[in-house]
């Protein structure tokens, strides 16, 4: 026999067996979830509320890795997966529409909402007004009475630059109150986790953030109080007994869809895997359970309708934007 070709008989075999192993790995092996900040802001607790939701109810058979990746509120991570991992079929990055807003005003650079592919929003949050607990502000008309009487000596903090999320809800309220957002003293924080420290040692004065952010804060032990919450009614749990804005005076309302998008070049087989598998998450009572525990409330669309409403709700930032005199996105 022939020793070098009976060498090759065996291990072809093993090679292709190998291959085909590889090429069976699908986009639920090895997971990684990308939050686009520092730990402890809204990003992270989106990428950690999934990971439990498909850890816990077995939709996944490997951990799944949460990795950070701060800088721009979403534009580096939106940019190296566009640019740089286009294809990862088993990489999740969060957003929020605070990464909606930024878009619309081009924060992200030349890449725009139509250069990822959309996947599922798995709930939402509401903005808050946040100070510490030890604020001599008691109420949000004891702020906007503070504002008025001289808004240099009012520090707002929060996640991102003039233009962001955090900002607009801040701008947002000054105009409700009668105020001039421009003269609003504000400092950017990278995200949501650096502005609560900053608040509680006393560096500014509001952070004008996330309930959901905010109340899990509170249950880990920060020294914050929340003043109001932009929803249309009154939050269940923690936050229940917390008036909203409306409630205060103020006609203010600011939804925060909290969800996940893949690389643009992720196969349609692939993105069906996954939206499949979040629709199954979604509907389960265990999921539902979870999101409620991280003061997230019920929005839920994936796919194709998902795709829909980001592009819709895009539209309605950049009009927005303008309003404020910003720059938009084309």
């Amino acid at each position: 026999m022939n020793r070098k070709f009976s060498f090759l008989s065996l291990a072809l075999p093993l090679v292709l067996a190998c291959a085909a192993t590889a090429a069976a790995a699908g986009p639920l092996d090895k997971p990684e979830c990308i939050a686009p900040a520092k730990p402890g802001g809204g990003f992270d607790l989106t990428c950690k509320l999934v990971q439990s939701g498909l850890m816990e109810g077995k939709h996944i058979s490997d951990a799944m890795r949460i990795s950070y990746m701060p800088g721009g509120i979403g534009a580096v991570a939106y940019n190296a997966i566009v640019a740089q991992r286009p294809a990862e079929s088993n990489t999740l990055v969060a957003f929020s529409g605070g990464s909606l807003l930024n878009l619309a005003q081009g924060k992200f650079g030349r890449y725009n909402e139509n250069d990822v592919r959309w996947l599922a929003a798995i709930g939402t949050d509401f903005g808050a007004v946040v100070v510490a607990e030890k604020s001599p502000f008691k109420t949000l008309q004891d702020l906007i009475a503070a504002v008025k009487a001289d808004p240099t000596k009012v520090v707002f903090g929060a996640g991102g630059t003039v233009g962001s999320q955090d900002w607009m809800k801040a701008a947002l309220t000054a105009r409700a109150a009668g105020l001039n957002p421009k003269s609003m003293r504000f400092v950017a924080f990278e995200g949501g986790g650096e502005a609560l420290t900053a608040l509680q040692g006393g560096h500014v004065h509001v952070y004008s953030g996330d309930a959901s952010e905010a109340e899990e804060q509170i249950k880990a032990g920060a020294k914050i109080r929340v003043l109001a919450v932009m929803a249309d009614k009154r939050l269940d749990g923690g936050l229940a007994q917390v008036p909203t804005a409306k409630e205060q005076g103020l006609d203010i309302e600011w939804p925060i869809i909290r969800g996940f998008y893949l690389g643009p070049k992720v196969s349609d087989a692939d993105y069906k895997v996954w939206q499949d598998t979040f629709s199954r998450m979604l509907a389960t009572p265990a999921f539902q359970k979870l999101r409620a525990e991280r003061g997230l409330f019920q929005f839920t669309l994936t796919g194709p309708e998902l795709d829909a409403y980001v592009k819709k709700r895009v539209g309605e930032y950049r009009t927005l934007a303008a309003e404020f005199g910003l720059n938009v996105s084309k």
